[in-house]
């Protein structure tokens, strides 16, 4: 079932997960008991994120430095069909721009139709930790808003061979970002927000948000999409602080800021697990809050942690 479906068939709101693949030589064990540790709370679908290679520097007997390309999550679209399978939840595997030509975008979505799977969520990716800006890979896409029209194509049977014959179509439901508190590359919100219209032009069907800890920040958010003529539904992601020095790392990495009272009693904490009573008892109250404002979904990034995350579904839901 499409995640937009989801949505607007329901009359109240729902809440979705987000998992990583196991690292590379790890089996899906841990995955499988994140998934079962929240079935009871009927999670309606579940994100799965994608990782691209990266360049690492490896340091020879002789001295010499070997360049070596790794990609340390592989699996998506393996581990997204297993999960579909096993569990009957519907799953939104993430397609990148960075990594990837326009020809193996297509590839995996073509895999992803044989499985069943007919949600993805579309995005530019973060470029080579060597690289100072993004750089989009050769034949591949720039940003999301061409990623997401290449998927809206094949929706239309358009694949990249233009004399290709019996083009079936393709009908993925597709997911973008928004970043209520503008993405860090971005000059300034109202261009941030000309990039995620023009995503939303090109055919997405809903808007999933970057973590945020001021519900307020949402709201605002959400209001001034309305005001750009963005229509489709924005479901809120929420991110339980786990560690300690989270305080510091979120704020650098992702660019978002955390309320004073969230950062004074993470202050306090004297180690990891009093961080994670605090985080989830803050996520908690954020989600309570959204629900009560009848957010369309609730979007919880896991990480592969589940135990605060049942904490708090089992609060909410």
């Amino acid at each position: 079932m499409k995640v937009i479906d989801i949505i607007n068939n329901s009359d109240k709101t729902v809440f979705s997960f987000e998992l990583l693949p196991p690292l590379k030589g790890n089996d899906a064990s841990t995955i499988y008991r994140t998934i079962e540790s929240l079935i009871d709370y009927a999670p309606q679908y579940i994100n799965i994120t994608t990782h691209r290679d990266e360049m690492i520097y490896k340091e020879l007997a002789d001295g010499s430095i070997e360049k070596r390309t790794v990609r340390k999550r592989p699996g998506t679209v393996a581990i997204a069909a297993a999960i579909q399978h096993k569990y009957g939840i519907p799953v939104v595997p993430h397609i990148l721009c960075g990594g990837f030509s326009k020809s193996e975008t297509e590839h995996v979505l073509i895999d992803l139709n044989f499985m069943g799977i007919s949600n993805v969520l579309a995005l530019r990716g973060d470029g080579l930790k060597s690289d100072h800006v993004f750089r989009a890979n050769p034949d591949g896409h720039a940003n999301a808003s061409e990623l997401v029209e290449q998927i809206v194509n094949l929706r239309e049977g358009k694949y990249l061979e233009p004399d290709l014959k019996n083009n079936s179509p393709l009908d993925f439901c597709v997911g973008v970002a928004g970043y209520p508190e503008k993405h860090f590359e971005a000059p300034n919100f109202d261009t941030d927000m000309a990039y995620l219209k023009q995503k939303v032009d090109a055919g997405a069907d809903y808007i999933v948000t970057q973590m945020f800890f001021d519900n307020q920040v949402y709201y605002n958010f959400v209001d001034k999409c309305r005001e750009a003529g963005i229509t489709v539904p924005i479901i809120p992601g929420i991110k339980p602080i786990n560690l300690k020095n989270q305080l510091t790392v979120l704020p650098k990495i992702f660019s978002i800021d955390l309320p004073q009272e969230l950062a004074t009693e993470l202050a306090k904490c004297k180690n990891n697990d009093d961080a994670k009573v605090v985080g989830t008892e803050w996520a908690i109250y954020q989600s309570k809050d959204l629900v009560a404002n009848k957010v369309p979904s609730l979007h919880l990034y896991t990480y592969g942690v589940s135990d605060n995350a049942r904490k708090i579904v089992e609060a909410v839901f």
